[in-house]
């Protein structure tokens, strides 16, 4: 007898219901056996005797869990640990193992993505700091995480170069299109890392990068040229910023680690650079990367910062580009410099003339066929959408939202935001326009960012942008050009911050300011890679020796740069020391006396904003005195932040137990700028008080030092013990202390903002070693 429809459907149903749960068992199964990347924190101390050597104790902790996986990187002083993939099961094992301290997912970072010596005032430094027998500083090496360097660009010519300094320890490592040849005794260094990314992103297809320490993207060489690049003439980029393009330590050497692959920066192989670059002995660390911040002991750059500056390797990072969000800034341990972004003087104008001869200035640095000498149709994007569904996306210029047929033979006025500023012109292009004009949203405001744009285009302001809708939504038959000006010089006022310049306060450690200062990072001309576009779209086939970029990748530079000529000058002084005088004799007024500004919100800019101020290189060589700080200072601040002795040593790979008969405080760390948090006194409102200690070290002349200080909180007052420093000789130590005062909570804060501002300062009459002070209700 046939089986029945009724029993039939149930024996299909069975059926389907056990190859559901094979399926699903099967997927549960690849899932739980997929292998991720880890990276391995080891107490280093406590290795059993009866191994001779850590990796073979991290190999042996590596097969007490798994018989199949590889160790990628074994960490010596960047970190003590090593770099492997696990799967999540295997790494639940790990942290029960005895000696394993931390064991955490591999993240990726970004990337932070010429007329700057003369704005800095490097042509006023004479004789021993830059030409010493033609090449002063040669023996200082720079270091660079990165995406790579293009070798054959004329920023790394070794002319001139005596031996490469008998301190290095690297190599240049061969690959795709990268020999040994390659390097030079300008170039003296290049490596590439990519054990971690390919963790992420699988085996790199060569046909798209290069496995090796060529540049495919242009960033890297950007970077290595702005902080060493040797003079070229006639840089420019399309005949913009034309002049002698050259670093702000043009006889430094070089060293690049390349780290970065498509924009993208494993932390593992971020710390296997930093862990060779401490081996090769480089004394400059710049990094223009990151991610979002973390507790110091869960901060890869952090960790591997520790490591460079108990070696004596100043680390210099970007703060970010996420501005002007408060609190923003990234890369913020207080044993690295972490740098913001301001603008230079001079500028790309092109401005926008409408139908009724109003004018609307803006910048670019398009040089291709310019537009028809008369007024072109002139429609805004989200008036050409293809229908009402792609309205939104239109206004944007999103792929596939513009109706070419409302488009072609016409400029069209895009909203920021979304897409690239370029690429916008690339969709604007594909549907037959002629021109684009690309509009601030309130976010950007009136900052303005020029773009090598791949058709005749322009950027203007937000209020400039809505002015220009105004004219657009009330004429039906609108029209306008865009007029290009070529480089413009002497803009004022400058610098002001950058609007994307990430801010502080500081999200980890408040009571430390961040960022610590400001340097140039917008319209940034320098060198790049002839493996990339000047736009960074595949379809752009343009190929440039400099090129024009801004963000704090670009600002970041210049202060590794710098501190690479001040070590020139004083190869004695530590990283503390280097970062003090580049920040104490930052300015914060223009010529005017009146306060750098904010692009952000064109109102005066504030410590949060930019630290201590916009750097200074030429009084920074000769600061007068210093805030010096020592390992020690960094565990005692370790200790002040309630660490645990497991925390402190995965940061310091060292076992270091705090006194517990010993106040710590975060406010006795020697740093130079004040952060001062108010906490509202326990019980009932009262006086206030916060103290804060520090050392100053005379790196000068015997000479008095006389204490000013000012803050615009008149409530709150503020004395300074002792008022006077007396200095006899060099090297010679004072202290001092900082007491501010108020009554909590109505006295102590300006009703709008909850914020506080000033500065203290000493001097000698000759020298001005300023403090910038930040008060906060905390």
């Amino acid at each position: 007898m046939g089986m029945s429809k009724k029993s039939l459907s149930a024996t299909l149903f069975v059926l389907f219901m056990v190859f559901c749960d094979i399926s699903l068992a099967r997927m549960v199964k690849k899932t739980e056996d997929r292998k991720y990347g880890y990276i391995v924190h080891v107490s280093k101390s406590q290795m059993p005797e009866s191994f001779n050597h850590h990796s073979v104790w991290y190999e042996s902790i590596l097969k007490s869990i798994s018989n199949s996986t590889e160790m990628l990187y074994t960490y010596n002083d960047a970190i003590h640990g090593f770099f492997t993939r696990l799967t999540t099961e295997e790494a639940r094992l790990l942290k029960s193992q005895i000696g394993v301290l931390k064991v955490f997912p591999d993240k990726q970072y970004k990337l932070h993505t010429t007329r700057t010596p003369h704005f800095l005032g490097l042509d006023k430094i004479q004789g021993t700091f830059l030409e010493t027998n033609g090449k002063a500083g040669s023996d200082v090496i720079v270091g660079l995480l990165d995406t790579g360097v293009w070798p054959e660009s004329k920023s790394f010519n070794d002319t001139g170069f005596g031996p490469i300094p008998s301190t290095w320890k690297g190599k240049c490592e061969t690959g795709t299109n990268f020999s040994t040849l390659n390097c030079n005794k300008k170039l003296i260094g290049a490596r590439y890392y990519i054990k971690g990314q390919e963790s992420f992103m699988g085996r790199l297809n060569e046909s798209m990068g290069s496995l090796s320490p060529r540049d495919d993207d242009g960033h890297g060489t950007h970077t290595a040229s702005t902080i060493a690049g040797s003079p070229v003439q006639n840089a420019s980029l399309f005949g913009y910023a034309n002049g002698t393009a050259r670093g702000m330590a043009p006889s430094a050497r070089v060293a690049m680690y390349k780290v970065c692959w498509n924009e993208t920066c494993a932390i593992s192989d971020i710390l296997a650079a930093i862990d060779q670059a401490i081996i090769d002995n480089v004394n400059i660390l710049s990094i223009s990367l990151g991610g979002l911040p973390f507790e110091y002991y869960e901060d890869p750059v952090a960790i591997g910062a520790f490591s460079a500056m108990e070696h004596g390797i100043l680390v210099s990072c970007s703060a970010g580009n996420a501005g002007p969000e408060p609190a923003s800034a990234t890369n913020i341990a207080p044993w690295m410099i972490t740098v913001g972004a301001g603008t230079l003087d001079g500028d790309f104008p092109a401005y926008v003339r409408i139908g009724n001869g109003q004018n609307y200035s803006g910048v670019s640095l398009y040089n291709g066929n310019p537009l028809p000498d008369h007024p072109l149709p002139f429609i805004y994007a989200g008036n050409a959408s293809k229908d009402k569904s792609s309205k939104i996306s239109s206004e944007y210029c999103l792929k596939d939202s513009l109706a070419t047929e409302k488009v072609k033979g016409k400029i069209v006025l895009c909203d920021r935001g979304q897409s690239s500023r370029i690429e916008k012109g690339n969709i604007v292009k594909s549907v037959g326009g002629l021109g684009m004009v690309l509009a601030n949203m309130a976010l950007e405001g009136e900052e303005l960012v020029a773009d090598a744009h791949i058709l005749p285009a322009t950027l203007v302001g937000s209020k400039e942008g809505n002015a220009i809708k105004q004219y657009l939504f009330s004429n039906p038959k609108s029209t306008g050009t865009i007029v290009f000006q070529g480089t413009k010089l002497g803009i004022e006022p400058s610098p002001v911050v950058a609007s994307f310049s990430s801010r502080g306060p500081n999200s980890i450690t408040p009571k430390i300011l961040k960022p610590d200062l400001i340097a140039p990072g917008v319209n940034i001309l320098a060198a790049y890679s002839r493996n990339a576009s000047p736009t960074d779209l595949d379809s752009d086939d343009r190929r440039v020796d400099f090129n024009i970029i801004s963000g704090t990748s670009m600002s970041c530079p210049h202060v590794s740069g710098l501190a690479a000529l001040i070590k020139s000058a004083h190869p004695d002084w530590s990283p503390a020391m280097i970062r003090s005088a580049l920040m104490t004799t930052s300015y914060t007024t223009y010529k005017n006396d009146q306060p750098l500004l904010d692009s952000a919100n064109k109102k005066p800019a504030t410590p949060f904003d930019y630290g201590a101020g916009h750097v200074d290189p030429v009084p920074a060589l000769n600061p007068g005195l210093v805030y010096d700080l020592t390992v020690d200072d960094y565990l005692s601040f370790l200790c002040a932040l309630n660490y645990t002795a497991d925390n402190i040593e995965a940061v310091t790979r060292r076992k270091y137990k705090c006194d517990p008969n010993k106040q710590y405080s975060v406010t006795d760390l020697n740093y130079p700028s004040f952060a001062v948090v108010f906490k509202k006194p326990t019980g009932r409102n009262g006086p206030t008080n916060v103290k804060h200690m520090r050392t100053l070290t005379n790196v000068g002349f015997a000479g008095t030092y006389k204490v000013s200080v000012k803050l615009d909180i008149p409530n709150v007052k503020v004395s300074v013990e002792p008022g006077v420093l007396s200095f006899k000789e060099e090297n010679e130590k004072k202290s001092y202390t900082i007491t501010f005062s108020g009554t909590f909570p109505t006295s102590i804060m300006k009703p709008q903002d909850g914020y506080g501002f000033g500065r203290l300062e000493w001097s000698d009459g000759k020298h001005v070693v300023g403090s910038p002070i930040a008060v906060s209700l905390g």
